[in-house]
This record gives structure tokens, sequence and C-alpha cells, in this order.
């Protein structure tokens, strides 16, 4: 794995496409986003939200472990990720994702520790199918979900429709929290 393997997700993603002899205006549609917004997407000129990885995943057919890493999920019952080993997914600014079952085969929710700097401006709200549940392992995280603003200190927790627009940040110094996404 390089140093930075998310540089070579738009790679993986174009490479899958091509393969499956998918155009990318009808991938675009496929997961209803615009074709302009896909193929910056596509080329690196944007970062691909974590929502978008999961619907293009499903529509090639790939679990997104392979877009993330390059490499097949090998485990089948039981999938241990040990501290500081987590895949590495930086995909909004302010934020930083660590992947903890990307080993895991035929996921249906995706688990991971997400740290915030609050030294850097929050990513605007996002929305996606299906819910989410954020928990507090370190600092405090202010939580917008919807038209309400949450607050939560270590040890709280919140689970919410994922197709609000939300979106989380550290409120004066650095947090992390687990998310676990089911979509």
């Amino acid at each position: 794995m390089c140093d930075n393997p998310v540089r070579k997700i738009p790679g993986r993603i174009k490479e899958f496409r091509e393969i499956m002899e998918i155009s990318a205006i009808d991938l675009a549609r496929d997961i209803d986003i615009p074709y302009e917004t896909y193929s910056k997407y596509e080329t690196g000129e944007l970062d691909i939200p974590i929502s978008v990885l999961y619907k293009i995943s499903v529509r090639l057919g790939t679990d997104t472990t392979v877009l993330l890493t390059g490499e097949d999920p090998k485990m089948d019952t039981a999938s241990v990720c040990r501290r500081g080993k987590g895949v590495l997914i930086e995909r909004f600014p302010g934020y930083e994702y660590s992947s903890l079952a990307y080993n895991f085969k035929a996921r249906n929710m995706e688990p991971l520790l997400v740290f915030l700097d609050p030294k850097k401006a929050p990513a605007p709200p996002v929305t996606h199918s299906g819910q989410e549940f954020n928990y507090v392992v370190e600092g405090t995280v202010r939580v917008i979900v919807g038209n309400r603003e949450y607050t939560l200190n270590e040890g709280d927790s919140i689970y919410f429709d994922a197709s609000l627009p939300h979106g989380q940040s550290a409120v004066s110094a650095p947090a992390r929290f687990i998310t676990i996404i089911q979509e």
C-alpha cells in the first residue's frame, strides 16, 4: 500500500468502471449525482464523500475496501483491527476517518474512527441513505442533524436518520468519535 492510498481511489474507480464497460455519464446517473461532480471525483479534483464511495462500490459490484485499498477483504467470520491499524480515509477537510472493519467481507455497516481537528473548517453537511450512530471517545463534538444541534462529550452518543443533512465538528480541542454507518 502506498503512503497515501486515498490518492489511488479515483483511478481504481475509473479502472473498474471501464472494465465493466459503464460510461462515466451512466455511473453518475446510476448513483444519482451530476455528471460534472462525478467527473471531478474520478479525476481527483474533488474528494469523494464516503457515502458516494459506498454507492459507487454497490454499482460496480465490489466491496468499498477494494476501492479504498486495492485489495479484497479476507475475513468472513470475524475481523480484528488493532489500535492504529485501520485504513486511513481523508475525505473531508477537518475529518480523518479510519475504517475499522475494512477486512470483513460483505459488511452491511461501516464502523469508522473519526478524528476531528478544530483548526480546520468543518465540512458542509452531508446526507446519505440509512442510519448513523456516533459515540464520542475523546473531546467534545458538535453534531448537527437537520435543524438541531447537539453537543456530545466523551461517552455520549447519538443515533440518527442519515438522510437528514448532518455533520460533526470538534468544539475547542481535537476530538475522536466512533461512527457506524448503515446504508
